[in-house]
């Protein structure tokens, strides 16, 4: 005859298993996609950008380089943001060291989309790019001179990097040239940006 056996299981340390929960609650997780010919940029020479933006966030980012999709992972709600962030600038044509100043508390990204302002017209959406930009560039330089703001005209969007006043008045600048505003009367707009700015 068999004796009656016990079943011995270890105490629950409610603290070692909150712990537990804690981590894995605070794990956050998300997949975007860049284009695909901003992914050497986004990795940087020999994975140098990459390994910036994860060490200065506290990011893990993983990177498909034949479809542009990535995994992102961190545990500080705002260094993730500020992770994000700044890999979407980069994918929406920023150079890495103007995105890396989205680090900043009071820098922030705006994005433009062309399609929602001007339909899927694709000769339109150049023609207007090409208003934003200015020969040689000169508009755009322009803008970001007078508005303290970085900005970039990639694909099918306009973005903005600075503080909110400058983000602001570079996107109304920007908005008149795409309803047609005239370069001068841009440009006059521009000047009195600059002027409040400075006050």
């Amino acid at each position: 005859m068999f004796s009656n056996s016990k079943v011995i299981s270890a105490p629950i340390n409610p603290v070692f298993n909150w712990l537990i929960f804690e981590k894995q609650l605070m794990l956050m997780q998300e997949y975007l996609k860049i284009p695909k010919d901003r992914i050497a940029v986004l990795i940087g020479k020999n994975g140098e950008t990459k390994t910036t933006i994860e060490k200065d966030t506290q990011t893990k980012i993983g990177v498909d380089s034949q479809t542009g999709e990535l995994d992102v992972e961190g545990k500080n709600a705002l260094n993730f943001y500020i992770s994000l962030n700044i890999i979407k600038a980069i994918g929406r044509g920023f150079s890495p060291e103007h995105a890396l100043t989205l680090k900043q508390d009071d820098y922030f990204l705006e994005i433009i989309d062309l399609k929602e302002k001007l339909g899927k017209n694709e000769k339109l959406i150049q023609q207007k790019k090409g208003r934003v930009i200015g020969k040689n560039g000169k508009t755009r330089k322009e803008i970001e001179e007078k508005t303290d703001t970085f900005v970039s005209v990639y694909g099918k969007t306009i973005s903005i990097i600075g503080k909110h006043e400058g983000i602001e008045k570079a996107r109304n600048v920007i908005e008149m040239l795409l309803e047609g505003a005239s370069h001068s009367t841009a440009e006059s707009v521009l000047f009195k940006k600059e002027k409040e700015l400075e006050i």
